[in-house]
């Protein structure tokens, strides 16, 4: 029982003494039971850049949030300030490279997503490679790369063995289900491809403004939702040997499910639709079916945001005609190579993908950690605001994992690409025509990009 003498201590003091996250979860202020185990290393020397002062740009989502909410914390831990940019996804994307090319980044630390900008950050050398800071013990909690997922050192590594960013968050997408909607129409959920276009149409009336099914239907934005359903096929977009499968049998088949749910189910406009515009349909009640990643739940459950709250299904990924997959995408966060406060930077990736904040966000439904302790822990399990469901959805689709979309270097292109081909389609255009003429476009960009 701490006495009155340690709950008094400056929050400050707390931190550095590494006893932070008992006190605080003792306080109530966490809600994370068990975090006396999640105390900082008492071997890592915190405040070794104590004055300095660091960059960061962060995606808008719910996972840069979490990390806004809490930079404070990191500020008194170690002395260092943060100056922090939060950016919605593909101008965050945009502007990273902009100014990862001229050599000069404004930030120090990075947010990237692995599966767009992996194979672009190496080949640019923007990131910092990390591994003689998580070989030096007075910077890294001992054992922190065996603490990762598999799938996460995967994503984070170079091809020359180096580690680019630390993994952060694994998104899992999954079906959020208005489980009113269903009830009123006496449906189940899917369990397969046939079964949830059944349902969209089952569950879509226009005269109430009820829809069955939304996805994102803007260019670019929209690219993973077809290579999604097309893992349904047993297919990649793009084979190991950097082969485009983009125009095949299945891969029209999979393009075809896509236009028939976006034109026959979903609500008027949805080819202005990211996965926000998605979001805040479904928040109003008024859509049976959101495919997205799991990461995006937390204001479905906020009252003061969502009208479905104790209504929403988390459901697994619906089996598709050869295969049973859920599509898979994931971020780090990086230090640039450009920077001039390569340590400080680094000890803000240590922390925000820490144990402590890797529970955060698995709490507060925000994403799920790559951290194998976080996930196996019973304590923090017990602390997840979500519905079980939630961690249902995300610990089965682990077990039916695949990669959204190809690790290449044009991705962004791949996805403007293939990306104004879906939308095409869903203004009537003849899906095989468009994947074909789009494959034609598309292929030698990937070419050059192999070649140079």
């Amino acid at each position: 029982m701490s006495t009155s003498k340690e709950l008094s201590l400056s929050r400050r003091r707390l931190l550095a003494s590494g006893a932070a996250a008992g006190a605080l979860g003792l306080s109530g202020g966490l809600g994370l039971p068990g975090l006396p185990a999640f105390a900082q290393s008492g071997g890592v020397n915190w405040r070794k850049h104590a004055g300095s002062k660091i960059e960061v740009n962060l995606i808008k989502s719910p996972r840069g949030e979490t990390l806004a909410k809490y930079q404070k914390e990191f500020e008194e831990l170690t002395g260092i300030t943060v100056v922090s940019e939060q950016t919605p996804e593909q101008q965050q994307r945009q502007k990273a490279v902009i100014e990862l090319t001229s050599g000069r980044p404004s930030f120090d630390v990075v947010h990237i997503s692995y599966h767009v900008q992996k194979r672009q950050f190496e080949k640019g050398k923007w990131l910092a490679d990390l591994t003689p800071f998580i070989q030096d013990p007075t910077l890294t909690e001992p054992g922190l790369l065996n603490d990762f997922s598999e799938a996460g050192i995967t994503f984070a590594r170079s091809p020359e063995g180096g580690i680019g960013a630390l993994p952060f968050s694994v998104d899992y997408w999954i079906i959020y289900w208005n489980k009113d909607l269903f009830a009123k129409k006496n449906l189940s959920f899917p369990k397969t491809f046939d079964e949830m276009v059944a349902a969209a149409a089952a569950l879509t009336d226009p005269a109430s403004q009820t829809y069955g099914f939304v996805a994102r239907g803007m260019k670019n934005a929209n690219t993973p939702v077809w290579t999604s359903l097309l893992l349904g096929y047993d297919q990649y977009s793009v084979d190991a040997n950097r082969n485009l499968l983009t125009d095949t049998a299945d891969a029209v088949e999979a393009a075809k499910l896509y236009q028939t749910l976006m034109t026959k189910s979903a609500p008027p406009g949805v080819t202005g639709f990211n996965w926000a515009e998605c979001q805040s349909a479904f928040l109003q009640g008024r859509i049976g079916m959101w495919f997205d990643g799991i990461g995006f739940a937390p204001p479905l459950e906020d009252p003061e945001k969502s009208r479905v709250v104790g209504k929403v299904g988390y459901g697994l990924m619906p089996k598709g005609p050869k295969a049973h997959a859920a599509a898979t995408t994931g971020d780090g966060v990086g230090v640039t190579a450009a920077s001039k406060n390569k340590e400080a930077a680094y000890l803000y990736c240590q922390w925000a993908t820490g144990k402590l904040m890797s529970a955060r966000l698995l709490q507060a439904g925000a994403g799920v950690p790559f951290r194998s302790s976080v996930l196996s822990d019973p304590e923090v399990r017990k602390g997840v605001k979500m519905p079980a469901a939630w961690l249902d959805a995300a610990v089965e689709s682990a077990k039916i994992s695949r990669l959204a979309l190809p690790v290449i270097i044009p991705v962004t292109e791949f996805r403007d690409v293939l990306g104004g081909a879906l939308t095409n389609m869903i203004s009537g255009s003849d899906p095989a025509a468009e994947l074909k003429r789009a494959t034609a476009d598309f292929k030698p960009v990937l070419e050059r990009s192999e070649k140079t």
